[in-house]
Protein backbone atom coordinates (compact mmCIF):
# COMPACT_ATOMS: atom_id res chain seq x y z
CA UNK A 1 0.00 0.00 0.00
CA UNK A 2 1.30 3.44 -0.93
CA UNK A 3 1.08 6.36 1.49
CA UNK A 4 2.26 9.93 1.12
CA UNK A 5 2.99 11.71 4.40
CA UNK A 6 3.37 15.46 4.24
CA UNK A 7 4.94 17.90 6.66
CA UNK A 8 6.28 21.43 6.79
CA UNK A 9 3.30 23.72 6.39
CA UNK A 10 2.56 26.64 8.66
CA UNK A 11 2.19 30.39 9.00
CA UNK A 12 4.81 32.64 7.45
CA UNK A 13 5.07 36.37 6.76
CA UNK A 14 5.13 37.68 3.20
CA UNK A 15 8.62 37.35 1.76
CA UNK A 16 9.40 34.39 3.98
CA UNK A 17 10.25 30.79 3.15
CA UNK A 18 8.94 27.32 3.92
CA UNK A 19 9.95 23.85 2.84
CA UNK A 20 7.36 21.15 2.43
CA UNK A 21 8.28 17.47 2.63
CA UNK A 22 6.45 14.40 1.41
CA UNK A 23 7.63 10.95 2.40
CA UNK A 24 6.51 8.24 0.00
CA UNK A 25 5.92 4.97 1.81
CA UNK A 26 5.49 1.92 -0.37
CA UNK A 27 8.58 1.63 -2.57
CA UNK A 28 7.30 3.11 -5.80
CA UNK A 29 9.92 5.83 -6.11
CA UNK A 30 10.93 4.93 -9.64
CA UNK A 31 9.40 5.51 -13.08
CA UNK A 32 7.02 8.02 -11.58
CA UNK A 33 5.95 11.61 -11.94
CA UNK A 34 5.91 13.53 -8.71
CA UNK A 35 4.42 16.87 -8.00
CA UNK A 36 2.86 19.45 -5.75
CA UNK A 37 -0.61 20.90 -6.11
CA UNK A 38 -2.52 23.45 -4.07
CA UNK A 39 -6.09 24.44 -3.41
CA UNK A 40 -7.23 27.74 -2.00
CA UNK A 41 -10.75 28.22 -0.59
CA UNK A 42 -13.27 28.52 -3.39
CA UNK A 43 -10.73 27.54 -6.03
CA UNK A 44 -9.99 24.36 -7.91
CA UNK A 45 -6.88 22.36 -7.16
CA UNK A 46 -4.02 23.58 -9.35
CA UNK A 47 -0.62 22.26 -10.31
CA UNK A 48 2.29 24.04 -8.65
CA UNK A 49 5.32 21.98 -9.73
CA UNK A 50 6.05 18.64 -11.37
CA UNK A 51 9.17 16.51 -11.58
CA UNK A 52 9.23 13.79 -14.21
CA UNK A 53 11.10 10.49 -14.12
CA UNK A 54 14.01 12.01 -16.07
CA UNK A 55 14.24 14.73 -13.39
CA UNK A 56 12.99 17.47 -15.69
CA UNK A 57 10.66 19.94 -14.01
CA UNK A 58 7.84 22.29 -14.81
CA UNK A 59 6.25 25.04 -12.72
CA UNK A 60 3.12 27.11 -12.70
CA UNK A 61 3.85 30.60 -13.99
CA UNK A 62 2.81 32.08 -10.67
CA UNK A 63 5.62 30.32 -8.77
CA UNK A 64 8.45 30.26 -11.32
CA UNK A 65 11.67 31.58 -9.84
CA UNK A 66 10.32 31.33 -6.28
CA UNK A 67 9.54 27.61 -5.73
CA UNK A 68 11.80 24.63 -6.30
CA UNK A 69 10.76 20.99 -6.47
CA UNK A 70 13.27 18.27 -5.64
CA UNK A 71 13.38 14.68 -4.47
CA UNK A 72 15.74 12.43 -2.58
CA UNK A 73 15.60 8.91 -3.95
CA UNK A 74 17.55 7.48 -1.03
CA UNK A 75 14.92 8.80 1.39
CA UNK A 76 11.92 8.38 -0.93
CA UNK A 77 11.04 11.97 -0.13
CA UNK A 78 9.76 14.82 -2.26
CA UNK A 79 10.35 18.46 -1.34
CA UNK A 80 8.98 21.86 -2.27
CA UNK A 81 11.15 24.81 -1.31
CA UNK A 82 9.05 27.96 -1.30
CA UNK A 83 10.78 31.34 -1.18
CA UNK A 84 9.52 34.92 -1.47
CA UNK A 85 6.10 33.78 -0.36
CA UNK A 86 3.09 35.96 -1.10
CA UNK A 87 -0.37 36.10 0.47
CA UNK A 88 -1.80 34.59 -2.71
CA UNK A 89 0.27 31.45 -2.07
CA UNK A 90 -2.01 30.69 0.87
CA UNK A 91 -3.61 27.29 0.26
CA UNK A 92 -3.62 23.65 1.24
CA UNK A 93 -0.70 21.99 -0.51
CA UNK A 94 -0.85 18.35 -1.63
CA UNK A 95 1.93 16.12 -2.86
CA UNK A 96 1.18 13.70 -5.67
CA UNK A 97 2.74 10.63 -7.22
CA UNK A 98 1.57 9.26 -10.54
CA UNK A 99 2.54 5.78 -11.66
CA UNK A 100 1.07 3.86 -14.56
CA UNK A 101 -1.95 6.11 -14.61
CA UNK A 102 -2.66 5.78 -10.91
CA UNK A 103 -2.61 8.86 -8.68
CA UNK A 104 -1.60 8.86 -5.03
CA UNK A 105 -2.16 11.93 -2.84
CA UNK A 106 -0.86 13.23 0.44
CA UNK A 107 -3.20 14.37 3.18
CA UNK A 108 -2.53 18.05 2.52
CA UNK A 109 -0.73 20.65 4.58
CA UNK A 110 -1.88 24.23 5.19
CA UNK A 111 0.36 27.10 4.14
CA UNK A 112 -0.73 30.56 5.27
CA UNK A 113 1.14 33.68 4.20
CA UNK A 114 0.09 36.65 6.27
CA UNK A 115 1.52 39.51 8.28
Amino acid sequence: QVQLVESGGGLVQPGGSLRLSCEVVGRIFSRITTGWYRQAPGNEREMVALMFDDSSTTYADSVKGRFTISRDGAKDTLYLQMDSLRPEDTAVYYCNVQKLGVNFWGQGTQVTVSS
